[in-house]
């Protein structure tokens, strides 16, 4: 086979996943994943945060996951470590159950912005700590810069964010050379048109800046991520972001896109230390240990 054509099989594939549209989902049910999520602690709405931890914990999932799957090793270390946590649905697709984050990400940032009122109504906080993964990342800096969130939130921790979008190893660069395709994204998944560098809403998302005062950042990322390419774009510039590579924190980890966000305890310690930054501790090859 051509060099050629073997490049286009996964930019066919990034088309292909508009399709989703019509896969029903084979797994557990939506009451069952929000059941998963109380039987483990999260998403408990009797949850009052302790003066160690004064705020509670959103947790945001990325394109094609949903409140419970991405969150599933996150969301019980933080739990065990006496945080307030939940975790929301946005992006939904009508007659797609479960793979969520595809939907126009600025109406998900609407999504958010109803759903971090309702948490803090429920413990009583005036802010929030966002964590998100991959989109969810990305997806809550349009919150805090363009509906009112930077009064509501104190830090935003975005693991494996595609803050300026991704290239796929420059696979998107060709999609202008296959007609309809970039259509069908937008129509048939818009979550992924939007997430292309250089897209309408990443202009307008990073335009001025990529932060606004009063938050503070934190982006972790891995040099293994094949999603979100080139790696080094998913960092911020701001007087308040601290930008953390997992492998200057430990060489021989490994991690990808899903994998830091889904089970690295390197990059689960590197969150904690986010979200409390006064007594943040080394974060090192040996932290899986803790």
């Amino acid at each position: 086979m051509l060099p050629w054509k073997r490049m286009l099989r996964p930019l066919a594939a990034l088309v292909l996943t508009a399709t989703v549209v019509i896969v029903p989902a084979t797994t557990a049910t939506a009451a069952e994943v929000e059941a998963a999520a109380s039987s483990s602690g999260w998403n408990n709405y009797s949850c009052k945060p302790s003066t160690a931890h004064p705020r509670p914990v959103v947790l945001v999932h990325g394109t094609f996951a949903n409140s419970v799957d991405n969150w599933l090793g996150l969301a019980p270390y933080l739990v065990n470590r006496g945080y307030c946590v939940y975790s929301l649905d946005y992006g939904q697709l009508p007659g797609v159950p479960l793979f969520n984050g595809l939907g126009p990400i600025d109406k998900s940032a609407e999504q958010l912005q109803v759903f971090v009122d309702k948490v803090l109504a429920a413990t009583g906080s005036t802010k929030a700590d966002l964590v998100g993964h991959s989109q969810g990342g990305m997806m809550p800096r349009y919150y805090l810069k363009f509906l009112g969130g930077a009064a509501k939130v104190n830090a935003l921790v975005g693991v494996a964010p595609d803050n300026h979008g991704t290239t796929l190893n420059g696979l998107t660069n060709l999609l202008p050379y296959f007609p309809g395709a970039e259509g069908l994204l937008s129509t048939a998944t818009p979550a992924l048109a939007d997430q292309i560098a250089g897209s309408a809403f990443l202009t307008k998302l990073n335009a001025g800046g990529d932060t606004v005062a009063g938050v503070h950042y934190t982006v972790i990322a891995t040099k293994y991520d094949e999603v979100v390419t080139p790696y080094r774009s998913q960092f911020l510039t701001g007087s308040d972001v601290h930008n953390v590579l997992l492998q200057d924190l430990c060489a021989v980890d490994l991690s990808e896109h899903a994998a830091i966000g889904l089970l690295d305890r390197i990059a689960f310690h590197e969150v904690a230390n986010a979200l409390d930054p006064a007594h943040a501790t080394a974060t090192t090859c040996l932290s899986v240990l803790g």
